[in-house]
């Protein structure tokens, strides 16, 4: 029942080994197994009160264990988007001093990272004036500052139509080619995990299933939860793993 780090190089950044988290008399998590590896993308999928925001919580210290372990890599960094963050509107704050709440490195290092998600024209502009869309960026932007070697995104998309989702997601792969940044993300867009990800977690309170998006994608679990919508997303968004994890290596648009 303890969160621990690691005792080596070369070890995965992230694994939980019979993770169970309880509310009362609730259960949120039972017997949840996971790695998560340098460079690669992992999707946790589900249906609502699967357990899916309290494993990312589980992972970060910030929901207690009833029983198992939750290992992260020696000093490792992680940037964390959450699901929703409740802003005060009448508080007076630029995005330039929301960013460095995070960090104190300076203008350079905040214009840099809002250059890297696209909104860097808004550094002085009041946090309550943002879009739904500038604002998630800026999330993201905030996450990335410190140069982690993860990043865990708690339904980030949510309350974004589609092309402001498709958007963010791009710029989350884009931030993994350029940093080498691994990537955990809850999603209840099932296209990601076609168009997106490296291998898929189905969450129900245990897991369900796990593998790559088509393997999943064909389990009579991930069937019975999501019905029709499983064929109609493989149809659409098959995976093309033409990429590596190679974090060494920068990866630019041609």
């Amino acid at each position: 029942m303890s969160l621990l780090c690691g005792n080596g190089v070369g070890v995965s950044l992230i694994e939980v080994k019979n993770l169970s988290v309880i509310y009362g008399s609730r259960i949120a998590l039972s017997k949840v197994d996971l790695k998560i590896e340098p460079g690669e993308i992992v999707t946790v999928v589900g249906p609502n009160g699967s357990g899916k925001t309290s494993l990312l919580r589980a992972i970060i210290g910030a929901t207690p264990l009833a029983a198992g372990v939750v290992k992260l890599k020696p000093d490792i960094k992680i940037g964390y988007v959450p699901q929703r963050l409740n802003f005060n509107s009448s508080l007076p704050m630029t995005v330039k001093g929301f960013m460095e709440l995070a960090h104190n490195g300076g203008n350079k290092s905040t214009l840099m990272a809002l250059e890297e998600v696209g909104v860097s024209s808004i550094m002085s502009q009041q946090m309550s004036q943002l879009s739904g869309g500038q604002f998630q960026r800026v999330l993201l932007a905030r996450a990335l500052i410190n140069t982690p070697e993860i990043l865990l995104l708690d339904e980030a998309t949510q309350g974004l139509d589609q092309p402001g989702s498709a958007a963010f997601y791009r710029l989350v792969e884009d931030a993994r080619q350029n940093t080498g940044c691994a990537v955990l993300m809850i999603s209840h867009d099932l296209h990601v995990v076609m168009s997106a990800s490296d291998r898929v977690i189905c969450l129900n309170g245990h897991v369900c299933c796990a593998g790559t998006p088509e393997v999943v994608a064909s389990a009579p679990e991930y069937k019975q939860l999501f019905g029709m919508e499983t064929e109609r997303t493989l149809a659409l968004y098959q995976h093309r793993h033409d990429h590596d994890h190679d974090i060494k290596k920068s990866h630019a648009d041609p």
